[in-house]
């Protein structure tokens, strides 16, 4: 029975440090060994189809949504236990954000900083009031933080913009974080 879903966001590429695809490993284990189940962008390559098998290998229910544009860039996993194809990337991340009880965003690029600022966004307005996770392996998040902490350094965001977010270091560490947060 699955109890919590949780929402990961990541690169369609495996970028170049291999402790990026060993921690999505270690992550797509550990949330199908918690039962919960895996929201992702449905892609089978990067770090997305690292996660993927990792949940799927571990027995985890996997949910994937992925626009019709991608299904061959991001070579769209068909065999997860449920796979949604819409017709934007809007509706893409509309989807998986309502699928999912809490958000993680491993090291990726632009999609991964979009999807990211959508939801810090809308927690911030009250549309939601799920964790978000970085999970900054080897400190690959740390420009981001500081970027976060300069907008609210500048005035141009309160400082409860930063208890939005909680940075972890490993999948071990984003798992204690994620039962804390959904307790």
């Amino acid at each position: 029975m699955i109890s919590k879903s949780i929402c990961v966001y990541c690169g369609s590429r495996p970028g170049q440090n291999p402790a990026y695809a060993k921690v999505a490993d270690d992550l797509g284990r550990a949330i199908a060994n918690e039962k919960w189940r895996l929201v992702y962008g449905a892609g089978d390559v990067g770090l997305m189809g690292t996660v993927a098998r990792a949940a799927q290998g571990a027995g985890g229910d996997t949910f994937g949504v992925i626009p019709t544009h991608l299904m061959d860039l991001e070579v769209g996993k068909t065999d997860l236990t449920r796979f949604i194809v819409t017709e934007t990337m809007h509706e893409r991340k509309k989807v998986m954000l309502m699928n999912a009880d809490a958000i993680v965003v491993l090291p990726g690029g632009a999609g991964s900083l979009d999807e990211f600022f959508e939801v810090l966004t809308w927690r911030q307005l009250g549309l939601h009031g799920k964790p978000i996770v970085l999970l900054s392996v080897e400190n690959y998040w740390a420009p981001l933080t500081a970027l976060l902490n300069h907008v609210v350094d500048q005035g141009f965001a309160d400082s409860s913009l930063l208890d939005f977010v909680d940075t972890t270091t490993s999948a071990s560490d984003t798992i204690t974080a994620l039962r804390r947060a959904l307790s």
